[in-house]
């Protein structure tokens, strides 16, 4: 019995397996059975003729089928009376039981019934022997049972079955040493063979594909890869560029310096405005060299001046760039706005970076030069 138990847990766990095959979801009235048997039972005490002592028994019973694997049903059993008695019987038993079918636990459903099946039973219930030798003998009992269905399923609906069993009197009233429980001096064992009638269509498989949903999944799948492709495709291009850009910049690099020298003898055409690092702003102390360049463009009302913005090699190339041209710009702001000068008398330039002084603070400067 705790074998058949252990066997019971088992199958639970491999439910999940079994719930891989998409089955129709079952009703309550459908897959019911009910069946009838009649066979041979005997005792199994030792003393005892296995088939001197054996007699005839019947049975019925109603199964439902819970799953494919599973079954749960009622039975009920009698002996017939061979000891010349006034009964027609001379033992029952009525109780309830299980059933695990073998072949689909291990073998899995097929959507449709083998021809050959082999299910594992294991029952309990109530029993009663109608003895005539002694009021003793008049024995009520719990039983337990388990045994084999060999079933052939000759069609959907219909199933001849041999069924061999064990079933155990569990009680201890009537023994006087030791207990009854799985003893065999209490036990006796049956052979039936039996014929059993499933209502309905049973179990069915089902398809659960719906094919306009993998089309459209398909559909996304495909638009994505395009996407992928594309990404991939703008990936290249771009590293492609990255390459040549620093193609240009390995060349700037290598790139040896211009160096620009202002020459100019009239030093009186030439004004310097000198700047802190990193700024464009015209300090107090530069403003006069800014003012006597406006006081140049006053007093000759046809000259021009041209501004020529520098950076020191401290710090970001790009900066620097840009710095220089601010500080062209800040020269033309300051004749323009302050000084009243006409912005189309003055060019403002950036020069990038300026090499024309060994002293590197020196090249932080506009070079005003007055034509």
């Amino acid at each position: 019995m705790k074998k058949l138990f252990l066997i019971a847990i088992a199958a639970a766990g491999m439910m999940t397996a079994q719930a891989q095959q998409a089955l129709e979801a079952p009703t309550f009235g459908s897959n019911w059975s009910i069946g009838v048997e009649g066979g041979a039972i005997t005792p199994l005490r030792d003393g005892s003729s296995f088939i001197g002592d054996m007699r005839g028994a019947f049975g019925v019973h109603i199964q439902k089928q819970i799953s494919p694997i599973f079954g749960l049903g009622v039975e009920g059993i009698a002996a017939i009376n061979t000891t010349g008695a006034k009964t027609m019987i001379d033992q029952s038993y009525v109780g309830a039981y299980g059933t695990i079918n073998l072949m689909n636990l291990f073998g899995g459903y097929n959507c449709a019934p083998r021809f050959f099946e082999i299910e594992a039973q294991a029952g309990a219930g109530w029993g009663r022997f109608y003895g005539l030798e002694a009021p003793e003998a008049y024995h009520n009992y719990f039983a337990t049972k388990a045994g084999l269905n060999f079933n052939f399923n000759v069609t959907n609906n219909l199933t001849l079955s041999i069924k061999p069993a064990v079933t155990w009197d569990m009680s201890d009233a009537h023994v006087s040493q030791s207990s009854a429980a799985y003893n065999k001096e209490y036990a006796q064992f049956t052979l039936f063979a039996g014929v059993s009638y499933r209502f309905g269509e049973g179990f069915k498989c089902v398809d659960t594909k719906n094919q306009a949903e993998i089309d459209a999944l398909n559909a996304q799948i495909n638009a994505l890869r395009a996407d992928l492709a594309a990404c991939n495709a703008a990936t290249a291009a771009a590293a492609a560029t990255a390459a040549d850009l620093a193609n240009q910049l390995e060349a700037c690099k290598n790139r040896k310096p211009e160096v620009i020298k202002e020459v100019n003898n009239n030093l009186q055409s030439v004004r310097y405005i000198f700047y802190k690092i990193g700024s464009s702003v015209i300090t107090a102390d530069q403003m006069p060299n800014v003012e006597m360049v406006a006081s140049y463009l006053k007093n000759h009302k046809d000259s021009k001046v041209v501004v020529k913005g520098y950076a020191s090699q401290d710090g970001n190339l790009d900066f620097n760039v840009k710095l220089a041209q601010a500080r062209a710009e800040s020269v033309k702001n300051a004749l323009v706005k302050k000084y009243g000068i006409k912005a189309d008398r003055i060019k403002a330039e950036g020069e990038g970076i300026g090499h024309m002084f060994t002293e590197n603070d020196w090249n932080r400067v506009s070079i005003c030069t007055l034509d």
